[in-house]
């Protein structure tokens, strides 16, 4: 079993980054039930704070691309669970040193989409996990972005989160999902 966790963290210079707000909490909980009811598990996470997981090979990376770039080491796995909160975007190209404020407007920041991790891993033609498990935090209509979300990458399973501020569900210990697969919620 695959699971990746956490958020990643895309420099905009040595100081400044772009991130999501993930706890890492919900991938690490899945990886270690997995190795608790006998899978051999490969986790890959983000920059969290919460403790690997006993039992379960852990391989920490900061960005989209180095989470894909780990993934793809892992291949080939039984069943791939997409926890990650990867960035969406990462500076097109981060400054070397701290960007400082110098009055005015801030200075402009063009942006490049990441690697889809996930679409990625789900189209594979060689090597596809047999199960391909993904994500979607959502703060409205969530389950039926999480139905999009679905058809458009090409897994075969979506755990729904809704992040909405009224839940607290962003950073605390307990959640609630829905399970949002080609048939039915």
């Amino acid at each position: 079993v695959l699971v990746t966790s956490g958020p990643t963290y895309e420099p905009i210079d040595p100081v400044r980054y772009i991130a999501n707000r993930s706890s890492g909490r919900q991938g690490h909980a899945i990886a270690k039930a997995a190795a608790e009811a006998g899978a051999e598990v490969t986790l890959i996470s983000g920059p969290v704070t919460v403790p690997d997981p006993p039992g379960v090979r852990t391989v920490h990376v900061d960005s989209a691309r180095e989470m894909l770039a780990a993934v793809e080491a892992a291949l080939p796995a039984d069943i791939a669970v997409f926890a990650a909160a990867v960035a969406d975007w990462r500076a097109a190209e981060p400054a070397a040193g701290k960007i400082k404020k110098k009055g005015g407007a801030p200075p402009p920041l063009a942006l490049v989409e990441n690697p889809d991790i996930l679409a990625t891993i789900a189209r594979r033609r060689e090597g596809r996990p047999a199960l391909v498990v993904g994500f979607a935090a959502e703060t409205e209509k969530v389950t039926e972005h999480a139905k999009e979300k679905l058809r458009r990458k090409g897994c075969d399973l979506i755990i729904a989160n809704d992040v909405s501020p009224e839940t607290g569900i962003m950073g605390g210990a307990q959640n609630a999902v829905h399970l949002v697969g080609p048939d039915k919620v």
